[in-house]
């Protein structure tokens, strides 16, 4: 540690005590919006879904947080932290830690150390609990930070908010960067689809595909040799991830029937119905009973059909051919009716050829948002551990 910095547990800098337990049976007095650890975000609130509960008037010193403390998650993402700006009190729910400091300019500094512990991978070797984790008030109280001189925490800190506050605006204009490549590659789909031509016609998927759902997974029936199969957890729009492909039994009989080959499109029944992509490998795979595979009479049309689909599903159009009030879904019979537009065949070509191109444009750049997001955060790591080893 640098010369002239102590290190100190937050009991003995600091007051900390939890909120207010959420019991309808005992909870007396007047409704009041409280935080909730779901409120709390690192560095900030979210106000947007703020609930009530009853508190009496002498509980206001106990359960409010003031300008200036620290509302730290107990559970939920233990250790997010950010500190309460408003003039105005807030009440705040169990769920949380109230920190408040005995020197208030202690609060920014101690918030960028939670973060730096968290960003490290460090903060949860303070946490107990084998499944959901807790920052319990024991171990916030043994919970040690480095603390500086006043004056030269004060520099620090104002050098890491300047610092943050230019991470967040290059991590902002790289989002928008993104999101504005992303909708140009959806309007001018959009455009293609609507701006219909002559000698366009509108076709069932019956009319020009053949089209079936896959096997029932019933360990009862199943019979043959383990094989591993698609779900619809495996199929992501355009692309399959087959990071966790299951298996189960298939008789050689059933190949036929059950197996997508090169070309096929494979469409999601339920879980995000609609959403597809074209199996491209040489080999096939078999598929279970929460997908359709579509085989084309003229393949060509099967680019063509999961681009369209895409647009129906980005406009909010392709919900309307769902069914089912809770868990929905695209049955085969609505499959069957669901209508395209097709052009001519050439026109039809230079048309995907475009998306295509567009579309490895488009995830070029999201490959470059994400190195970008990389980046500044590995950024934002090591201007914190310059800061709390003294290096900045």
């Amino acid at each position: 540690m640098k010369k002239g910095w102590q290190t100190k547990k937050v009991s003995e800098i600091a007051k900390h005590s939890l909120g207010k337990m959420l019991d309808k049976a005992k909870n007396k007095g007047k409704p009041q919006p409280y935080l909730r650890n779901l409120n709390v975000r690192w560095f900030d609130f979210d106000l947007s879904d703020v609930l009530e509960m009853p508190f009496l008037p002498t509980e206001a010193a106990k359960y409010t947080a003031v300008k200036g403390d620290v509302l730290i998650c107990e559970g939920g993402y233990p250790g997010r932290a950010a500190i309460w700006e408003k003039d105005e009190p807030i009440y705040f729910q169990k769920a949380l830690h109230r920190v408040r400091f005995h020197e208030p300019e202690r609060n920014r500094w101690f918030l960028y150390y939670l973060l730096s512990k968290d960003l490290d991978d460090t903060l949860k070797d303070h946490f107990n609990g084998a499944g959901i984790q807790h920052f319990t008030g024991e171990a916030l109280a043994r919970f040690e930070v480095p603390l500086p001189p006043l004056a030269e925490q004060q520099r620090i800190v104002g050098l890491l908010d300047e610092a943050f506050e230019g991470l967040a605006t290059a991590k902002a204009n790289a989002e928008r960067n993104h999101q504005n490549a992303r909708a140009l590659f959806e309007s001018h789909l959009q455009s293609v689809f609507t701006q219909r031509g002559p000698g366009w016609v509108e076709k069932k998927v019956s009319e020009i595909a053949k089209h079936s759902l896959g096997k029932m997974l019933d360990k009862a029936t199943n019979k043959g040799e383990p094989q591993p199969y698609l779900r619809n957890i495996n199929v992501r729009w355009f692309t399959f991830d087959l990071s966790d492909l299951l298996q189960m039994p298939f008789l050689p009989t059933e190949a036929e029937k059950y197996t997508a080959i090169k070309g096929d499109v494979l469409i999601c029944e339920g879980g995000y119905p609609g959403r597809a992509a074209i199996w491209d490998e040489d080999y096939p795979i078999y598929f279970q009973k929460a997908l359709h595979r579509v085989r084309f009479h003229q393949p060509e049309l099967n680019k063509w059909f999961v681009y369209y689909l895409s647009v129906q599903d980005s406009s909010g159009q392709l919900k309307k051919h769902f069914s089912g009030t809770g868990i929905q879904h695209f049955t085969g019979e609505v499959l069957a009716r669901f209508p395209i537009p097709v052009p001519p065949l050439p026109e039809l070509r230079q048309a995907v050829a475009k998306f295509d191109a567009l579309s490895e444009e488009t995830q070029r750049l999201a490959r470059l948002y994400e190195r970008k997001l990389a980046a500044l955060e590995a950024l934002k790591k090591s201007l914190l551990h310059q800061a709390f080893t003294g290096a900045l």
